[in-house]
């Protein structure tokens, strides 16, 4: 069986087993290829914008044996995915804006899918937001942590309009927003580890800036900053201590 990375790997864990997949931004084609070959999905799209990545993706798919079951489609986002062809749309490694521009210009497609699985590598407070303001609610959520980096990874629906939101203040929603609210409220081990080391590093820049700051008003604006920071830090650090 293909072994994929780390990250790959919780990305298809995602997925609905026997769900039709859609692999927006398919790279070599590893994650569709992991989804036949395990039984996960019957069928999965594999899409990109780029001919390069997609021939690759077809010569990985022709040696596996499975293109009677992954096709390959060059696409623009989800442009040249129809309504309801698949269950499931993964749109992985890619930077957050541009996950939910991808969203968003196909966003009538996207209320068909029962789920969405991304991985943004950027800008994932912005991701979140997007989701809920656009009528989505995520559901589940992992952190993996994987050649020095941390990938958070979450499955999102469409949701329900007959299950209220929940009420929270301005605090609670930033801190869902920036840490992921399930995350949080499972007090995800990997999320734990990252927010001690984004601690440290916020620390480290501090020191930095107040050594070595040129500019008295640049260097309080941003100190500012990085305590704010760091004060959300203390409270997303409260979820683990059970307070």
């Amino acid at each position: 069986m293909i072994q994929l990375s780390k990250r790959l790997q919780a990305v298809a864990d995602m997925v609905t087993k026997g769900n039709r997949v859609a692999d927006i931004g398919c790279d070599h084609g590893y994650i569709a290829i992991y989804l036949i070959e395990a039984g996960r999905s019957p069928i999965v799209i594999a899409m990109d914008i780029n001919r390069g990545p997609l021939e690759h993706a077809n010569e990985n798919i022709r040696k596996s044996g499975y293109t009677d079951k992954i096709l390959i489609r060059q696409s623009d986002g989800a442009k040249k995915l129809r309504s309801e062809e698949v269950d499931s749309v993964i749109c992985a490694g890619m930077g957050g804006r541009l996950t939910i521009h991808i969203i968003q210009e196909d966003l009538h497609k996207m209320f068909h899918m029962k789920e969405l699985i991304l991985q943004p590598q950027s800008e994932i407070h912005l991701v979140r937001r997007f989701l809920k303001e656009s009528g989505f609610t995520i559901v589940s959520e992992s952190m993996i942590f994987e050649d020095g980096k941390y990938y958070p990874i979450m499955k999102a629906i469409p949701k329900d309009p007959d299950i209220l939101d929940e009420q929270y203040d301005k605090d609670e929603i930033s801190l869902y927003e920036y840490y992921g609210e399930c995350l949080l409220k499972q007090k995800d081990e990997t999320l734990l580890q990252y927010l001690h080391w984004k601690e440290k590093e916020l620390d480290t820049i501090t020191q930095q800036i107040i050594h070595n700051s040129g500019s008295k008003s640049i260097g309080n604006r941003r100190l500012t900053e990085l305590t704010n920071e760091k004060e959300q830090i203390k409270r997303a650090l409260h979820y683990f201590k059970g307070e």
